[in-house]
């Protein structure tokens, strides 16, 4: 899984898949009736960037090549990539150029200010990893979303619980264009550091356990978005429409805030849902009722 996560490897399946997602008539050329290929030819490709065919065809293959970002930007606007998509493919050449790292990756962390903050909003709201792992959440998380504490730690990610089996397509009314949005800000995270373990586990399993993930892994899609919109089916209140920004909290490496919000003529099945969930609440045991939700997640 690790090769397959390099960067130079990433590089040139992105590039590919750019590449026979264009079609010759965007780029103002003809078709022409014995085109065997989906999207550009690489001698296409290599021509409108000025490289030559080996050249193009070795940085798809993610071959000993180390692009410049002039020859990138080349590239980039014969296969009219968008900005996103351009960023993506700058990080991963980047990365390619740069020998593996030396210094020991430090953990992922929640800052005690962010805590804070998550247990003060009656939002939905949840802190997930770079790779999507879920560090902390609020009691209308739980409420919303389900308790994470009912999974095992390895598994308590927000991808896993999207593509679990068909529970979450009972809960999430989109479970699939949720899956693309989420599938496409870990694609973005894995270019900073493709071959963290976590990266690796995550994809992995994900790759083994999923067709859904496979198949949209297999689009290369990449996400930068702070904004998505979903559907939950809620077992006790009906569907709740929501809208979720998700806002960095130490950088694009670091963790993720994400706060779910009512969309219009949602608000009072969310407030309902609230109020369900605090007589849930006064109805448990007192002593662990009273104790701050920051106490009761894992660390």
């Amino acid at each position: 899984m690790s090769s397959d996560l390099s960067a130079a490897r990433q590089l040139g399946i992105f590039l590919r898949s750019r590449r026979e997602k264009t079609r010759p008539e965007d780029l103002g050329l003809e078709p022409g009736p014995r085109r065997k290929v989906d999207g550009l030819r690489r001698e296409e490709v290599a021509a409108l960037a000025g490289l030559s065919t080996d050249y193009y065809q070795r940085l798809e293959q993610g071959r000993n090549v180390r692009p410049s970002e002039a020859v990138l930007d080349s590239i980039a606007d014969a296969l009219d990539l968008d900005d996103v998509e351009r960023r993506h493919v700058m990080q991963l050449a980047r990365v390619a150029r740069r020998p593996a790292p030396k210094t020991r990756r430090t953990p992922d962390r929640v800052p005690k200010n962010a805590r804070l903050l998550l247990d003060a909003t009656a939002l939905p709201a949840v802190i997930v990893s770079r790779h999507l792992d879920l560090l902390a959440w609020n009691a209308a998380a739980v409420a919303l979303l389900g308790d994470p504490m009912e999974v095992p730690p390895s598994e308590r990610n927000v991808l896993f619980a999207v593509l679990r089996d068909e529970e979450s397509h009972v809960r999430f009314a989109d479970c699939e264009a949720v899956a693309r949005d989420y599938i496409g800000m870990l694609r973005a995270a894995v270019a900073h550091d493709p071959d963290h373990p976590r990266a690796i586990a995550v994809v992995g399993a994900l790759s083994v356990r999923s067709a859904v993930f496979r198949r949209l892994w297999a689009r290369n899609e990449v996400r930068e978005s702070v904004h998505g919109a979903k559907t939950i089916r809620h077992p006790r209140v009906g569907e709740i429409a929501v809208e979720w920004d998700a806002y960095p909290l130490l950088g694009m490496t670091g963790p993720i805030l994400i706060v779910f919000a009512p969309q219009p003529g949602h608000e009072d099945r969310l407030r309902l849902l609230g109020s369900l969930a605090a007589s849930d609440a006064t109805a448990a045991s007192p002593v662990q009722a009273a104790l701050p939700l920051a106490l009761r997640i894992p660390r």
